[in-house]
């Protein structure tokens, strides 16, 4: 399919580019179907997690509110929904056909998701050191499941976002590309909200 060009003085271009093609329209209700499929998967985890959560092999051994920095989990929390926050300034700028600001903010979203993922990793070393493995008992097969598949969910986003941003580089931003942007900041933002019950449900419950 022939992308379709708009300057950025072009009084044509569309309020909502994203959609402005019937692929862009397609794409966006399929997205939203897939959306939907990710919910349950990540329903079922949380239904796991809380049924397993206080199962250790022992009185002695370490259980949710021996184990989390509340403190580590709020700084994460806001990376990733300052994160969420910059991937709306990059639709925001799409929208208005600013091609350099969109990919400065997507840019943006990158650095701050992959300061939560670092954070993660750190957070999961220290525990393993302590050690809460996936191995050690059912709340941690549990804790592991339910947080690595939202961490791999998140190096899936950047990953299409530093994609997305070296590929545009080179074409430009158009109704086709509005679209691919669009959707990637769909799914950001499914893991932002994710990230709000694994922050509320895990730790901030769980230290409790």
């Amino acid at each position: 399919m022939a992308e379709v060009k708009y300057n950025v003085s072009n009084a044509n271009w569309p309020k909502h580019p994203e959609t402005a093609t019937t692929e862009g329209k397609n794409k966006f209700v399929g997205f939203w179907t897939f959306l939907a499929g990710e919910t349950v998967l990540f329903s079922c985890l949380f239904a796991t997690y809380l049924a397993l959560k206080d199962s250790v092999p022992s009185d002695d051994h370490l259980l949710a509110a021996d184990l989390f920095h509340l403190e580590l989990a709020f700084v994460m929390t806001m990376f990733l929904l300052t994160s969420s926050l910059t991937s709306v300034f990059a639709v925001y700028q799409m929208r208005n056909n600013n091609f350099s600001k969109m990919q400065l903010w997507l840019g943006i979203t990158v650095l701050l998701g992959a300061g939560f993922l670092a954070l993660e990793i750190y957070e999961f070393i220290e525990y393993v050191s302590l050690g809460h493995t996936f191995r050690s008992s059912a709340f941690g097969s549990a804790f592991y499941i339910l947080i690595g598949t939202h961490g791999f969910h998140v190096i899936i986003g950047l990953i299409w976002i530093t994609l997305l941003i070296i590929r545009n580089a080179g074409r430009g931003l158009s109704v086709y590309t509005a679209a691919k942007v669009n959707t990637a900041a769909l799914y950001w933002h499914f893991i932002d909200v994710v990230w709000v019950f694994i922050f509320t449900i895990v730790y901030l419950l769980g230290v409790l």
